[in-house]
């Protein structure tokens, strides 16, 4: 099906050396989907957010439920922190490709110094048969030249051992708030760049949600830059160029929305997508249901 944005192809990215490759080859062709799209579930909430995600599906609290979720319902990948992935992957490894996420946070302190340590390598990721590892970079924090410097050694690393890095790539921060928000088109767009600057192989994004309030203290000429949802995710796809575009599933929300993301953001361009709290806070077979139809929808691209 044709799209407004367009999609990179693994073929046609020359700069990737075997290793990453391989492993993209895996996430994109030999999971999921299986047709160059990608569907990751990822379960590094409890650290982000904390238990209080758990409460409306009790069973997910358990990694056993995600990974089983995964498995069964076919997904591209899961997205684990470094001891979940100790103490939980073994019993699946080879069975659904890792995510290894090498940084995390709590959500207790202010966002307004949002910074995100690490919590693992890709020494680690290489070590427990991962196929990609994961960090987030907050664009905007006045943290951010830390961050960027933290980012170096991991993108250095993942070079080294032909890790697929994939970004997740926030904007944060009261001078993001001041320009039209985290959700902003000019933020999520600036973000896509960013990424695409630093190195990343894949980002995960936000989908731009402009407040036609908020617009007006967007930065020209995104303060008059009136487009649709699927025209302004187009938009972020042309401007990631070759890193390919995962968006968020983000907060649990209505069936009938979250099937109408699938197609608003396969059709603009997007390589795929990463749905956690709207797939896994379900019981076990309502989830293995809805993503079936998920992939039904990606499997038309």
């Amino acid at each position: 099906m044709d799209t407004l944005g367009l999609r990179p192809q693994l073929d046609d990215l020359n700069h990737l050396g075997a290793g990453k490759r391989t492993r993209l080859h895996r996430l994109l062709y030999q999971f999921g989907p299986g047709n160059g799209t990608m569907l990751l579930l990822p379960i590094d909430q409890g650290l982000e957010h904390g238990p209080r995600d758990f409460f409306a599906n009790p069973e997910s609290a358990n990694p056993e439920f995600q990974l089983r979720l995964a498995k069964e319902g076919g997904f591209s990948g899961i997205v684990f922190q470094i001891g979940l992935a100790e103490k939980y992957y073994w019993k699946y490894a080879g069975q659904i490709p890792l995510v290894l996420k090498l940084n995390g946070k709590t959500s207790i302190p202010s966002e307004k110094m949002a910074f995100s340590p690490l919590t693992s390598t890709v020494r680690d990721a290489v070590r427990l048969g991962a196929d990609a590892v994961g960090y987030t970079i907050y664009v905007g924090s006045p943290l951010q030249d830390q961050d960027f410097l933290q980012f170096l050694e991991v993108r250095e690393e993942s070079d080294t051992f032909g890790m697929p890095l994939i970004v997740w790539s926030y904007p944060r921060g009261e001078a993001i708030d001041a320009k039209g928000g985290r959700d902003s088109l000019f933020a999520v767009d600036y973000a896509a760049r960013v990424a695409d600057e630093l190195g990343a192989d894949v980002v995960k994004l936000n989908e731009p949600e402009d407040d036609p309030e908020k617009l007006k203290s967007c930065p020209t000429p995104y303060s008059t830059l009136y487009l649709s949802p699927e025209e302004a995710m187009a938009k972020v796809v042309k401007t990631a160029n070759r890193t390919m575009v995962l968006v968020s599933g983000g907060s649990k929300i209505g069936d009938g929305d979250l099937l109408n993301k699938v197609r608003l953001c396969m059709n603009a361009g997007c390589t795929g997508l990463i749905f956690g709290r709207n797939l896994w806070q379900r019981k076990f077979d309502d989830a293995l249901q809805i993503t079936a139809q998920i992939k039904r929808i990606m499997q038309e691209y």
